[in-house]
């Protein structure tokens, strides 16, 4: 935008007192000008970068929530997220249904306190899988008894401190709840003009989808500001990893199930044959007695093996790696 000197002004007020320039003329050129429409009520806090490393820092956190939950529930549950913007909390407030699921909590050293909601698709299959059941939802929404709010808080507690761990490179925090509520209007901890950004993570727990809404609001997370301008590369330094952290995820990720097959060998029989096979026939595999078998981790070939019985169980032993197994690492 190019700022006119007094004497410019001055010499065009005289040309549209003289006539030289006509109003006509200033207003068609003002109706050129591409303006962008700014809602002081409502003023942008965080930049379209500041919103583009949340996304990417919330990246790490789901990645680590979706396996901590898998290995802590021992059932697939999936979270990524799905979109990061900036809102008013008057307009996030106004679009949670009553009853909800939200936990308040603070990240110390950071001041005030956040928010996040938990989707009855989300929560309800994951009460059920505390419980011991397989992770079903419910239709219809309804309160939460006291049994349910507690393990609301107990879940919570346990997404905090994954928070915690996907946001250590930018700033060391401690979580703490300060309370769970199933009515959005009943406690106001942030003014209704506040901004805050709104990181919708979307769920899946068997065969329901739901969503988990974190919101941050900006004076809580204005210290960070400045941090995650600057801070593109979020991998974490080497020297940086806690020994207790990584024992604790070792510990987790060795609760998932994997499958091991062992293929004791291949043959190649005709229709005719095959369609007459009866209990007792002999098939001739194309393996020795004293050659390897194959054993496959999932679907990738990984050792040979050598079978074998322990106590009252078949059972193979492994001696050696396969061929081109150390690739699938």
């Amino acid at each position: 935008m190019e700022v006119l000197s007094q004497n410019e002004i001055d010499a065009m007020l005289e040309a549209l007192s003289t006539g030289e320039v006509r109003v006509e003329d200033l207003e068609e050129a003002f109706k050129q000008v591409d303006y962008k429409k700014y809602d002081f009520r409502r003023p942008n806090k965080f930049s379209n970068e500041q919103l583009r490393t949340l996304q990417t820092l919330h990246d790490v956190f789901a990645r680590l929530l979706s396996k901590f939950l898998t290995g802590y529930l021992r059932s697939g549950i999936e979270i990524e997220v799905a979109s990061v913007a900036q809102m008013t909390y008057e307009d996030f407030i106004g679009s949670i249904p009553n009853p909800a699921a939200l936990t308040i909590f603070s990240l110390e050293p950071l001041k005030g306190m956040a928010m996040v909601q938990f989707d009855p698709m989300f929560i309800f299959p994951m009460i059920d899988l505390f419980l011991g059941g397989k992770g079903e939802g419910l239709n219809l929404a309804r309160e939460f008894t006291d049994i349910e709010i507690s393990l609301i808080h107990n879940l919570s507690g346990k997404i905090l401190d994954n928070l915690a761990i996907a946001w250590k490179d930018i700033i060391k925090v401690k979580p703490a709840i300060d309370f769970v509520e199933t009515n959005p209007h009943l406690h106001q901890i942030l003014s209704f003009n506040e901004i805050v950004a709104l990181i919708t993570l979307a769920t899946r727990v068997g065969d329901s989808e739901g969503f988990i809404n974190l919101c941050l609001p900006f004076p809580f997370v204005a210290p960070l500001i400045t941090n995650l301008a600057y801070r593109r590369n979020l991998k974490p330094d080497v020297e940086d990893i806690n020994i207790e952290e990584t024992k604790r995820l070792e510990y987790w990720l060795g609760f998932p199930m994997i499958e091991l097959t062992v293929l004791t060998g291949q043959a190649q029989i005709t229709v005719n044959d095959f369609l007459h096979l009866q209990e007792g026939d002999v098939l001739l595999l194309d393996r020795k007695v004293d050659q390897d078998m194959d054993l496959y981790v999932g679907e990738f070939l990984k050792y040979k093996v050598q079978p074998g019985k322990l106590g009252h169980k078949l059972a193979v032993q492994i001696t050696a790696l396969a061929a081109g197994g150390e690739q699938d690492d």
